[in-house]
């Protein structure tokens, strides 16, 4: 991929983030001067909410190191760098291969690198995509663009707003889902075949408790060494490969 795709699209001052909002650009992040009650800035904030954009409130200094035109204003706004996709748009890359769904669902990764990484694996073990909650998550960003070497251009991310809405959905739609998790089944017991989600948790505390809930299977990773969890681009990794193993029988 051409290296102008990985730039880092930040949207600076006060009438450029509203005109950003109202264009339907997907803002992933929103900084903003921590105390500021102007007008403008109170209408960005709520434009944010409206989107279910994460906001985070910042010192000047931090927002003049990010700003590259030194009139951020106050007010930053991190954009995708890559376009999402829509749920359907998964299902429908499933039902063109001819192939039961598979599918990452992944709860809350901060982490740009692991969310790279995973969007890789996802690509090579044949997922149909990969999805993502809008808050408290890392977005499609150039690092994670750097980080999935190329994966991003062809497997699709939707974003959206509640992952255990989205999975209650997708068991209508036949889907079934496992997690990762220390206390459940081993892998190797665990029936990974069919329409299938496979739910990652964060780097710090794992799968939360209502998605664990709504999972099928909790799939425990034989771990034999002295610390005791591993990364979670590398618990996915296997994970998917055993699904894959499954899937190939």
């Amino acid at each position: 991929m051409e290296n102008e795709r990985y730039e880092e699209f930040l949207i600076e001052g006060r009438n450029a983030v509203i005109e950003a909002f109202r264009a339907g650009k997907t803002i992933d992040k929103l900084y903003v001067l921590d105390g500021c009650q102007d007008g403008p800035v109170v209408t960005i904030k709520r434009e944010a909410k409206k989107h279910d954009t994460m906001i985070k409130y910042v010192e000047k200094e931090r927002l003049d190191q990010m700003s590259t035109t030194g009139h951020h204003q106050g007010v930053i706004a991190q954009a995708a760098a890559y376009k999402y996709a829509e749920v359907e748009d998964i299902l429908k890359k499933a039902e063109e291969k001819g192939e039961p769904p598979f599918i990452f669902l992944l709860d809350n990764i901060e982490d740009p690198h692991n969310l790279g990484a995973i969007i890789r694996t996802a690509n090579l073990c044949g997922a149909h995509g990969v999805i993502i909650p809008k808050n408290r998550a890392v977005g499609l960003t150039a690092v994670v663009a750097r980080t999935s070497a190329g994966a991003l251009n062809y497997t699709p991310v939707a974003k959206v707003t509640n992952l255990v809405q989205t999975m209650e959905e997708l068991k209508k739609r036949g889907l079934w889902f496992v997690c990762g998790d220390m206390d459940g089944e081993l892998m190797y017991r665990c029936n990974l075949t069919g329409p299938i989600g496979l739910v990652i948790g964060s780097e710090g505390t794992g799968v939360g408790r209502l998605i664990k809930e709504k999972c099928d299977y909790v799939a425990a990773i034989p771990m034999k060494g002295d610390i005791d969890s591993l990364n979670a681009s590398v618990a996915a990794g296997v994970l998917a490969y055993e699904i894959v193993r499954q899937r190939m029988k």
